[in-house]
């Protein structure tokens, strides 16, 4: 794992949603230092996207067939 585990911290919290079933939330941060090293901090050139997003067709069809690889 490139990343050292004081660098990463998990939050992760469940509640019943408006709807009436659980629903659980997490969040994932990482030390700023830590994206520095792999070039990947938001301050960088390389942490910029380089190619357009893939149309919006593509997202429908992951988001459809995703079930297929769980």
């Amino acid at each position: 794992m490139p990343f050292d585990p004081s660098d990463v911290h998990c939050d992760l919290s469940c509640g019943i949603g408006s709807d009436g079933r659980w629903h659980g939330w997490f969040a994932v941060r990482m030390r700023a230092d830590a994206l520095r090293r792999l070039g990947l901090h938001p301050d960088q050139p390389t942490a910029e996207t380089t190619h357009p997003s893939p149309p919006g067709w593509w997202h429908a069809a992951a988001e459809r067939n995703a079930h297929q690889y769980l």
